[in-house]
């Protein structure tokens, strides 16, 4: 299965595909993505709150949660081993790969990417609806937790102090660099040493949708993925990481795996190595 749908094949399957929007807003947007949903969203689907499956027992943001959790919550709202999901997002192609990437995470490979999110959709013409949809009949999702897929803290100590894999941050090139606060009041900016730096922003194209699988594979490339190391995608916070894991997927990339606490875990620790520069 692709790991991206367009919006006339969405359009074609609604009724026996379960329709997410995972949008997740930075801090300084000043949006909500629950109440964005709320007044306009794909017909039948329901919104994804990434702050919600997750990690209720740290203070990082959204962190992966227990295989449980993530069962019981997926479950909850109507998601069987057997369902067709599909996540979109209000902005484009950048967030919705969360859901993706957390899905595949526990196991399930039946997901996919609205190619360009609700902005393609409503370029296509294609109808909205709008409110709080009625809660969705429960289902049974048993996990199949793929550890490959997540790195944490000791993992990145390690690949930072041994170059055992490449890291690639999702971050604009002013954050990665230094020269750019970040959105979250009070964080460093900088970057793990070793790593290179290909903003999301730059895999989509002016549409949002993700550019051509060999001028990906080009700027992956071009980022330090030459294919002699394993990949590791980090961002802000584990959500545009999520979207550079699509995008090596698309390109014909190995699989690569996610720093889930991405900058923010790694800047807030004392003792982990900071850099600025390019």
């Amino acid at each position: 299965m692709s790991p991206l749908i367009t919006a006339a094949e969405l359009q074609a399957a609604l009724g026996r595909v379960v329709v997410f929007d995972a949008t997740y807003y930075l801090p300084n947007e000043n949006k909500n993505g629950a109440e964005e949903f709320a007044r306009a969203h794909i017909p039948g689907a329901r919104y994804f709150n990434i702050n919600e499956v997750a990690d209720q027992d740290t203070d990082l943001p959204h962190m992966v949660p227990t295989a449980f959790r993530f069962a019981k919550l997926v479950g909850a709202m109507g998601v069987a081993n057997d369902s067709h999901v599909v996540f979109y997002d209000q902005t484009g192609t950048t967030r919705a790969p969360r859901g993706w990437w957390m899905f595949r995470l526990f196991g399930h490979e039946k997901v996919q990417v609205l190619d360009g999110g609700l902005p393609a959709w409503r370029a296509a013409g294609l109808p909205l609806e709008s409110g709080v949809p009625a809660p969705a009949t429960p289902a049974s999702f048993t996990p199949d937790f793929r550890a490959e897929r997540l790195k944490g803290i000791g993992d990145m100590k390690r690949i930072v102090a041994d170059g055992s894999a490449q890291v690639i941050d999702a971050r604009a090139r002013g954050r990665f660099e230094g020269t750019a606060p970040e959105p979250r009041a009070g964080l460093p900016n900088g970057h793990m040493p070793g790593a290179g730096n290909l903003p999301v922003t730059e895999i989509m194209g002016p549409d949002g949708r993700l550019l051509p699988p060999e001028t990906l594979r080009g700027l992956y490339q071009a980022a330090g993925a030459d294919g002699a190391r394993p990949l590791v995608m980090s961002c802000g916070s584990g959500v545009t990481a999520s979207a550079l894991a699509l995008g090596a997927v698309v390109a014909g990339l190995p699989e690569p795996a996610v720093y889930d606490g991405s900058w923010t875990e790694w800047a807030l620790r004392a003792e982990t190595p900071k850099v600025t520069g390019r």
